[in-house]
């Protein structure tokens, strides 16, 4: 079964959104090639100040393997310097049991 991991991140006020959206897309592609991705999503709040940072993998062991990776740290020491934006940040775990897909 796969494993959704979803980042929930609470914005200040004083956070600019745009910034927060910025740092996400030029951070584009570096998870796509690790091994057992399948899918990421950044939602953006239609109300309120909470992002949900959407990632699928192809199971927990893999997941754990790229929090562990070189790739994973690079991708959020880009960032580090310029400073945290998220007020705070919670992380969701679910194991999918069920799914379904548009016909393509």
């Amino acid at each position: 079964m796969s494993l959704v991991v979803i980042n929930a991140v609470t914005l200040p006020e004083a956070a600019g959104k745009a910034d927060f959206e910025e740092r996400f897309a030029a951070r584009a592609g570096t998870v796509a090639g690790a091994e057992g991705f399948e899918a990421f999503e950044l939602l953006r709040p239609l109300g309120g100040d909470r992002y949900l940072v959407y990632t699928r993998w192809a199971s927990a062991e893999t997941f754990e393997a790229w929090m562990r990776s070189g790739q994973f740290s690079a991708a959020h020491e880009r960032h580090a310097e310029r400073g945290p934006l998220s007020a705070e940040s919670e992380v969701w775990r679910f194991e999918v049991i069920e799914a379904e897909y548009a016909a393509r």
